[in-house]
């Protein structure tokens, strides 16, 4: 089976894949797929490059990845701009990884699960999904980011009702560990993978 986890960021998603890795269940983290397919030299970033600025590479021609988050994150017409350049490669890099992989179970992190088109890989879909200020102050101290940083990033995303509608089981994170150790269990129930 293969299964999509998305949601927001913030929302708590790495900490739910850190549960599911714990139930033999492969993880393929697409926010690392596509660091790979946007590694210096590769095509894509030329045409990152053409479309957003020559300063969204450093001098050495590796991504400026803070950059093109302003750029891409300050219109939604930039970040459809963004997902039509970089989807297409992202997604083809998953699908060769989910052949290399033998394991029943296959679980495809993907924040943008459905704007890439993974969803279609997927047999079902979990969405973890949180109250906005606690997704605000997650981000705001994971990534080191300004208020304003913090802004685009979350207007640039679907609101929870979008994840919610989609999925075949929601996990809400609004609580601790615990909380959310038993939310995820009960979400691998709905879906029938324990």
């Amino acid at each position: 089976m293969i299964i999509g986890l998305t949601g927001q960021t913030g929302a708590g998603k790495s900490t739910v894949c850190a549960f599911l890795k714990e139930k033999a269940i492969a993880v393929i983290d697409c926010d690392k797929v596509s660091r790979e397919v946007t590694e210096k030299g590769s095509a894509l970033l030329k045409k990152l490059a053409d479309a957003f600025g020559a300063d969204v590479l450093f001098k050495d021609g590796s991504l400026n990845r803070k950059c093109l988050a302003e750029k891409a994150f300050s219109s939604k017409e930039k970040t459809r701009l963004l997902n039509s350049i970089t989807h297409p490669e992202i997604l083809k890099a998953i699908k060769e990884k989910i052949n290399e992989l033998d394991a029943q179970n296959i679980l495809l992190d993907a924040p943008t699960l459905f704007e890439s088109g993974a969803d279609k890989l997927c047999d079902k879909i979990i969405a973890v999904v949180a109250d906005e200020n606690l997704r605000k102050s997650r981000i705001t101290a994971r990534d080191n980011l300004t208020e304003k940083q913090v802004s685009l990033r979350l207007s640039a995303q679907k609101d929870d009702k979008f994840y919610i509608e989609k999925a075949d089981a929601v996990i809400i994170n609004n609580g601790g560990t615990s909380e959310l150790k038993n939310n995820t269990e009960k979400a691998l129930q709905k879906i029938g993978v324990i």
